[in-house]
């Protein structure tokens, strides 16, 4: 590992930590440079203010558990099948993250601009996988026809729905239950 990327990691370790301890708001570059133990002046070479290292911090977060995800799951089965596993237990796994707790309890109007303008990084990238998982699904007969983009897009706001409001969602209900319906959501909707 580079001394760069060594120190990279520390300073988002220490973010994270930081942002799990007292939110977003309460995070300040001064506190996530002593955690991490090196200087102002590293961090802010790096990051100019709280947001962009949060907002990197997230995108590595997340992205580590979605690959965690697609790692550790089927092989075997239809893609269909494959893309359906990997979508609910992604929204268990970030649901129950928590940075992604900590953030939606304290500092929700972050996720806004992600809801409301633009997709961020992480969506992107989850976007990308759907894509080729969708395709896959194309090849081997078990995904309907349609663009995969668009296909994309509506199962990562499906999805991304259940992970931003898990909290309302589960008033009343299980998670598990809902979890187990949207996986027959998802698969009746790709078939």
């Amino acid at each position: 590992m580079t001394s760069q990327r060594h120190t990279d990691d520390a300073l988002l370790d220490a973010a994270r930590d930081c942002v799990v301890e007292v939110g977003v708001r309460r995070t300040t570059l001064t506190d996530v440079a002593k955690r991490a133990g090196v200087s102002r002046m590293t961090l802010y070479r790096r990051y100019p203010d709280v947001r962009s290292l949060v907002r990197t911090l997230m995108t590595r977060e997340f992205a580590a558990l979605l690959h965690g995800v697609e790692a550790s799951g089927p092989t075997t089965g239809t893609a269909r099948a494959r893309l359906v596993h990997h979508a609910v237990e992604s929204v268990r796994l970030l649901a129950g993250n928590p940075l992604m707790r900590r953030v939606l309890d304290l500092d929700a109007e972050l996720m806004l601009p992600y809801l409301v303008e633009r997709l961020g990084s992480t969506q992107v990238l989850v976007e990308a996988f759907l894509v080729d998982a969708l395709a896959a699904g194309h090849e081997d007969g078990s995904v309907r026809a349609g663009d995969p983009k668009t296909q994309a897009r509506l199962v990562l706001l499906t999805t991304q729905t259940m992970v931003l409001s898990v909290r309302p969602a589960t008033t009343g209900l299980d998670f598990e239950d809902l979890l187990d319906e949207l996986a027959r959501f998802l698969d009746a909707a790709l078939t």
